[in-house]
């Protein structure tokens, strides 16, 4: 097995430049977003600050803190993009597919993070659920029915084919750390979000009761 991965590493190795303070910002601002937003959104729902900001208006401060994850998700992409700038190219996939490859997967990422929001709403899909926001009933359709965290895959998707059409090898190093913060993110924001519908759903038991 060490002797089938040492050629792998031995690439990563080669052609990224794990000196440039680029890839190091661009690390800082994709660990930042989910860590920055569970926080807030943990906070929202035991203390309500932000809806107490907004007049005690719950919708107001969940599309105020929508407002700011979608702000600084463009500034990560941004931040990651400059890294990208800084690394090594070196070619990844043989023609035609270096071209074909990154679109489908980029063009697919888009579709899932799309449609989730679609599907979500501007509360369902940026935490109005820690606002007190919840929804009627779980959402079983497209792209729900694929994929557990449609979002969180989309997204992954997105930095995987930017890593490849600029066929930058540090860029699927990037990709791989995105998708290990968005797994240990799940981890805190699935049972969280879980409890405060078993909630709902034991309150309303024990008034029908």
């Amino acid at each position: 097995m060490a002797d089938k991965l040492e050629p792998i590493v031995s690439f990563f190795l080669d052609h990224t430049s794990f000196d440039k303070k680029s890839l190091l910002i661009s690390l800082a601002s994709i660990t930042f977003n989910p860590v920055a937003w569970n926080i807030v959104a943990r906070n929202e729902y035991h203390n309500k600050t932000i809806t107490r900001i907004f007049n005690k208006n719950p919708y107001n401060g969940c599309y105020f803190l929508a407002f700011l994850i979608f702000s600084f998700g463009i500034l990560r992409d941004s931040l990651y993009h400059q890294a990208l700038a800084d690394q090594p190219s070196v070619p990844i996939l043989p023609e035609p597919y270096a071209t074909y490859i990154p679109i489908a997967l980029f063009a697919l990422g888009q579709l899932f993070v799309v449609t989730s929001t679609w599907a979500l709403g501007i509360t369902g899909t940026f935490l109005g659920d820690y606002f007190g926001i919840l929804m009627d009933y779980r959402v079983t359709g497209f792209p729900f029915n694929v994929l557990n965290d449609p979002m969180y895959v989309g997204s992954t998707l997105c930095f995987l084919a930017t890593a490849l059409w600029y066929e930058k090898p540090a860029g699927l190093l990037i990709t791989l750390y995105v998708w290990i913060v968005y797994v240990i993110a799940l981890r805190f924001e699935g049972p969280f979000t879980a409890m405060i519908y078993d909630k709902r759903a034991n309150q309303a038991a024990k008034k029908s009761s």
